[in-house]
């Protein structure tokens, strides 16, 4: 993409847990940080440990920052959707609970209308079979971040995100 310097911009996903969807976006040119974290709940500052329950309302989430003269939201888009099933409710794979959810937290309107597009033409692409999307569209709120073990977990670990990309 070629264009006028944008400031960084901000995306937040969550598509299971979040260290193979880090790992995943971090590979993303134009990508310049991504963050593992909660997003969705009612608990401020809430631990690993309490969004683990279910009880707070969270979902594990990456925050995406990048520059939207290298990359688009919608490309960011076409990564989220091929690292995970968006027809699981509450969980991706093994991983099972409402803070798995497959859930997109837009930050402003323009992010929403593409992410609704986006959703509808999945929808219909049968990409997924019969399965009905059941992906969240939803404003972003607080973001809080995980504790730093989360951070960049599969690459301190020497492994690869495992997640189709």
């Amino acid at each position: 993409m070629t264009g006028e310097t944008l400031s960084p911009a901000q995306a937040t996903f969550g598509a299971g847990c979040f260290w193979g969807v880090e790992a995943a976006f971090r590979k993303v040119p134009g990508v310049i940080d991504t963050a593992a974290g909660y997003m969705g709940g009612w608990v401020k500052n809430p631990r690993y440990e309490q969004v683990c329950t279910g009880e707070t309302g969270h979902a594990e989430v990456v925050q995406v920052s990048y520059d939207p003269a290298q990359v688009r939201f919608q490309d960011l888009l076409d990564v989220f959707w091929s690292i995970h099933d968006p027809t699981q409710l509450n969980r991706q794979g093994p991983d099972i609970g409402p803070n798995y959810r497959s859930v997109i937290f837009y930050h402003d309107q323009e992010q929403a209308k593409i992410a609704r597009q986006a959703k509808d033409d999945l929808a219909v692409s049968g990409r997924f079979g019969f399965g009905k999307i059941v992906t969240i569209i939803q404003p972003a709120g607080d973001f809080w971040r995980a504790e730093e073990y989360h951070q960049r977990y599969l690459e301190r670990q020497g492994r690869e995100c495992g997640c189709g990309t």
